[in-house]
C-alpha cells in the first residue's frame, strides 16, 4: 500500500498559509490534515470551516479533515469538498457515529473514524463497513509537542490484522501523533500508510519542506 503524507496545517505558518501550501504542493504532499477543534471534545480550539472552504479555492491537494468535536453530524454540510477529500470523525463523538459516516459518504467523499488511544481498535469491527480510513491516534488529540503512547505499534497491527481478516485489505490507517522518522517506522512496520507530519518530521527550521519530505519517505524504505 503507498505510503502517504499529510501535513498538519496547525503547524505550518498561519499568517502566510497560501505560501506555506504552495510549498507543499511542490513536495509533493499526498493530503492536507485540517484539525478542527471545539473547546469540548478537546480542550482547544482551531482552524473552522470558513478557513477550510477557502484553502479549496487555492489548491488541488485533498484535505484530510480531523473534526475533533462533539456532534460532527451538525457542521459536514458546511464544508465544500471532494470525492477526494476526507472526512475524519471520532468513535468517541457520537451515540450512533454509524449515521455520521453515512453522512459523510452521502456527500461524495471518503469516511476516516478516529479512535483515542484508551478505546480499543475492536469497536471499528461493526463499522468497518462504512469507513475508507482509520486513523488511530498516537497521542491524546488536542495538543501538538507529546510523546507517541507506548501502546501504538500493537494498536496499528492489531487494526491492519482486524481489517485483513474481514476483507478490508485496501482500507488504510492513519496515524497521527509525535510521528517523528523513527516513529513513522514503527507505526510503517506495524502497518499504517499515511502518516500526519507536525513539528517532529516535516516542519522543520533547520530543513525545507520538500527535503523533510523526501527525507521521511526514504527513510520507510
Amino acid at each position: 500500500m503507498k505510503k502517504k503524507l499529510s501535513a498538519s496545517l496547525m503547524c505550518a505558518d498561519l499568517l502566510n498559509l497560501e505560501d506555506a501550501i504552495k510549498e507543499l504542493e511542490k513536495a509533493g504532499i499526498d493530503y492536507l490534515h485540517i484539525d478542527i477543534m471545539d473547546g469540548a471534545f478537546v480542550p482547544n480550539i482551531t482552524l473552522g470551516f470558513d478557513l477550510i472552504n477557502s484553502i479549496k479555492k487555492v489548491t488541488g491537494i485533498p484535505l484530510d479533515i480531523h473534526m475533533m468535536v462533539n456532534e460532527p453530524s451538525l457542521f459536514i454540510d458546511r464544508m465544500n469538498l471532494t470525492e477526494k477529500d476526507i472526512v475524519c470523525v471520532h468513535y468517541e463523538s457520537e451515540k450512533h457515529i454509524h449515521r455520521t459516516l453515512e453522512a459523510i459518504k452521502r456527500k461524495g467523499c471518503k469516511a476516516g473514524l478516529a479512535v483515542n488511544p484508551q478505546t480499543p481498535v475492536e469497536i471499528i469491527e461493526p463499522l468497518i463497513e462504512y469507513i475508507d480510513m482509520l486513523l488511530v491516534m498516537t497521542v491524546s488529540p488536542g495538543f501538538a509537542g507529546q510523546k507517541m503512547f507506548l501502546g501504538a505499534g500493537r494498536k496499528v497491527e492489531k487494526a491492519r490484522k482486524l481489517l485483513n481478516q474481514w476483507g478490508y485489505t485496501a482500507t488504510e490507517i492513519e496515524v497521527d501523533g509525535n510521528i517523528s522518522l523513527e516513529n513513522g517506522k514503527k507505526m510503517s512496520d506495524c502497518g499504517a500508510n499515511i502518516f500526519v507530519l507536525g513539528t517532529s518530521a516535516l516542519f522543520l527550521k533547520d530543513k525545507a519542506l520538500s527535503d523533510a519530505a523526501k527525507d521521511f519517505i526514504a527513510y520507510l524504505e
